[in-house]
């Protein structure tokens, strides 16, 4: 039995496919889903999420957001969310020196607060891109 795991930002549809089972940090901490697990609705926190499918693992970053479990469908709402494998230090890096030059001009609290949450997106695909690329299996 599979499940259909659904990941969606504000901006597309990141993901839609049949998994084995996906590995995702929420506010009570990691979790695992598999089939048939129990109905779920669930805050997410900023990190690496995990997904098997036929004995192989995709490393994803999710950046805010819920998740919803319900009869093997499993939707990720979140703010951002990107595959390892596609994401580009250097971009990481300039987007978070762009956040880190915003925050010094800022005009006001929204600002700040924007530019606050993109470093910290920035730093986390940073930190999972590294850890994905030195890996080998």
């Amino acid at each position: 039995m599979k499940l259909l795991l659904e990941v969606i930002t504000p901006t597309k549809v990141v993901l839609k496919e049949e998994v084995d089972e996906v590995t995702i940090p929420s506010v009570e901490g990691e979790i695992t889903i598999l089939p048939n697990h129990v109905g779920l609705l669930t805050k997410l926190m900023p990190g690496k999420m995990v997904i098997k499918r036929s004995g192989k693992e995709e490393d994803y970053v999710v950046f805010g957001g819920f998740l919803e479990v319900s009869q093997n469908h499993l939707t990720v709402l979140a703010d951002h969310a990107a595959r390892a494998t596609d994401m580009e230090i250097a971009k990481a890096i300039e987007a978070r020196e762009r956040a880190r030059f915003a925050m010094q001009n800022r005009q006001s609290e929204k600002e700040f607060r924007m530019a606050e949450a993109n470093i910290k997106r920035t730093l986390l695909e940073k930190q999972i891109s590294r850890t994905r690329r030195s890996y080998k299996p």
